[in-house]
């Protein structure tokens, strides 16, 4: 079965936007986009909420443009042979290929889609992937902690769920962003909500 897999660029104080939505002090250089670029190559399905999808559909019209630096190309390529799943009750039609609009995230869904994929999948957005971890769909996550402390805004991860997690493997870049990467759940049963 594939794995699900949540990757976020996180300030250190836990959030991938500020208060204002504004993410500008995440922009990975080309030490940090390399590699990951090398985490995307074999995802073969990402999972998106609308907010998500409308900035990452940027990547399409860049494809095959000059003028670019390698990574920016690279991952642009990679986005753009991926298949695109958007939740989202406002579209009603994808603008870019490969993609395709459902209603509302289906747990269930989700788990066959796992099951019957070839690839990796990875679910994006703070909001949608705190519903994956919350049904206990989420395999592993990468973090990357940008050296930058914003004080509020939007949480990559969700309150009110609660796993263990292994440490499988860590890095530290020249421009002082670390990459965590965990296995959920750690073969020890499933996410599960925090009780009030």
């Amino acid at each position: 079965m594939a794995k699900l897999v949540y990757t976020a660029i996180s300030s250190l104080d836990g959030y991938v936007a500020d208060a204002a939505g504004n993410f500008d002090w995440s922009m990975p250089d080309q030490e940090v986009h390399a590699y990951v670029n090398d985490l995307e190559r074999d995802i073969g399905t990402y999972l998106y909420g609308r907010r998500l999808y409308e900035v990452m559909k940027v990547w399409e019209p860049f494809r095959g443009q000059p003028g670019h630096t390698p990574e920016f190309t690279d991952f642009a390529n990679i986005w753009c042979q991926a298949q695109k799943v958007v939740y989202s009750t406002t579209l009603r039609e994808a603008t870019t290929e490969k993609t395709r609009i459902e209603p509302v995230f289906d747990v269930d869904a989700v788990r066959q889609l796992k099951a019957e994929a070839t690839q990796n999948l990875s679910v994006g957005g703070a909001e949608l992937a705190g519903q994956a971890l919350k049904a206990g769909l989420v395999d592993e996550i990468h973090l990357f902690l940008s050296p930058v402390i914003i004080g509020g805004g939007k949480r990559s991860l969700p309150d009110g769920a609660r796993s263990p997690l292994e440490l499988l493997d860590q890095r530290d870049f020249g421009n002082g962003v670390v990459h965590l990467h965990y296995a959920v759940n750690a073969g020890r049963g499933t996410t599960q909500p925090v009780e009030s």
